[in-house]
């Protein structure tokens, strides 16, 4: 299927597209290997709990030296 791009470097994907995604308004975009990746996107809401945060970073598995490493990247 073709995606149009727009005058203003939008893209329209089409409906049997983004009809398998129902409830989702955003898409993560990168690049990879000359090609478009867009991967769905939920934004968590502000009021999330911060116990369900700490359980989030403990099952991707982030430490304290990745923080650590992570702000001394940004810093740099």
């Amino acid at each position: 299927m073709l995606a149009k791009k727009t005058s203003k470097n939008q893209l329209t994907l089409p409906k049997e597209i983004v009809g398998n995604f129902p409830g989702i308004d955003l898409f993560d975009a990168v690049v990879e290997n000359h090609r478009i990746v867009l991967t769905p996107v939920k934004v968590t809401p502000l009021n999330a709990s911060l116990d369900g945060i700490r359980e989030k970073i403990r099952k991707l598995g982030i430490d304290e030296n990745d923080v650590a490493e992570a702000v001394k990247w940004a810093r740099s």
